[in-house]
């Protein structure tokens, strides 16, 4: 009897610590479903990128993203989030020119249910307009970063090889592109984006 006693009081400890932590996204094993495969593998190379160069991926978000660099460091080193669900809640209101703060904040309420599904929520549905939008991001965040792609190109990214000081790099059948990843600040990112207040937030906190 003391026994199940001891278990109790160890679960409901175990219980009342959990309660206590804040709601993250996928940080361990990387493996999201957007309902697009291509995305899907952009979103775990991101993932690879920005957990090498921490400080190249926060100039992507808030460069070209729009969102505040305080959110974003808070997101990456305070709340736990992975940096491809902070790529993607950034990428998500960029295609529909709100900020990026109103993704996490909904995220945030139901976790669990996955990007896939708060993106059709949200309007961005796979062939939609918004999700064309979200892929085109892509290939600009890595032609930035120094590896150009094609959406829907068959393509694997290694940034062991291909991350920031490493040289040229090319994908199949494009010219090589000078490595300018990590100046990710520079350039107008946000150009024909007039919705909303993400695109003019230009990673002022």
């Amino acid at each position: 009897m003391k026994t199940l006693k001891i278990a109790a009081v160890a679960a409901l400890l175990v219980w009342a610590i959990a309660s206590t932590v804040p709601a993250k996204a996928q940080t361990v094993g990387y493996n999201v479903r957007t309902g697009d495969v291509w995305v899907d593998t952009r979103l775990g190379e991101i993932n690879d990128y920005g957990r090498r160069y921490h400080d190249p991926f926060v100039s992507e978000m808030t460069g070209h993203y729009g969102a505040p660099r305080s959110l974003v460091l808070d997101l990456l080193d305070r709340r736990g989030w992975a940096p491809a669900d902070v790529y993607f809640a950034c990428a998500i209101a960029r295609a529909l020119g709100i900020p990026c703060l109103d993704v996490v904040n909904r995220y945030e309420r139901n976790p669990g249910q996955g990007w896939g599904n708060l993106a059709k929520q949200m309007g961005i549905k796979p062939g939609s307009p918004a999700f064309h939008a979200l892929k085109n991001g892509a290939v600009g965040t890595y032609d930035r970063w120094g590896y150009p792609i094609r959406i829907d190109q068959r393509v694997s990214v290694d940034w062991a090889q291909h991350g920031p000081g490493r040289g040229k790099s090319s994908s199949p059948g494009q010219g090589g592109k000078p490595d300018h990843a990590g100046h990710a600040g520079k350039g107008n990112g946000n150009k024909g984006n007039g919705k909303g207040n993400n695109g003019k937030a230009n990673g002022r906190d």
